[in-house]
């Protein structure tokens, strides 16, 4: 897995840690409807997921994820076109997408670990810690813009 690939993946599921956190427990539509707050939260992280999708499209347009192109969209659409995204919408897409995104992101971050520790148990890889290469990953990401 390309290194860009992975720091999008971590940026995926840090979007949807902090979705999660903004709906704790049992989900209220309409508590959510009368929340400006979270629902630009929100808002931000669907578009941080879809930018990440489209990063990940870009290094490797055959990357299997599913709905790829939808998220990607659903990004421009709140992103270009802030005043036709319902909050009927993104309820959905936090309630029906986003468990089913955070299933699969999981699983490829899991895979992608799993191939580190099998480098590291053959002895191919020496003195690798995985947590500070994503975060050197991420630095270089941002400051290259």
């Amino acid at each position: 897995m390309a290194p860009e690939i992975a720091s999008s993946l971590a940026d995926i599921k840090q979007a949807i840690l902090e979705i999660n956190g903004f709906l704790p427990g049992s989900k209220d539509y309409f508590e959510f409807k009368k929340d400006v707050k979270t629902k630009r939260a929100v808002e931000l992280n669907i578009e941080i997921i879809g930018e990440a999708v489209n990063r990940i499209l870009k290094v490797d347009p055959q990357f299997q994820l599913t709905n790829a192109r939808k998220i990607v969209d659903t990004r421009n659409r709140i992103s270009h076109g802030y005043d036709t995204v319902s909050e009927e919408i993104l309820w959905a897409i936090v309630n029906k997408d986003i468990p089913t995104l955070e299933i699969e992101v999981n699983q490829l971050v899991d895979t992608f670990k799993a191939s580190i520790q099998e480098g590291l148990d053959s002895g191919i890889a020496t003195s690798f810690d995985p947590e500070s290469h994503l975060a050197e990953l991420k630095a270089r990401s941002k400051s290259r813009g």
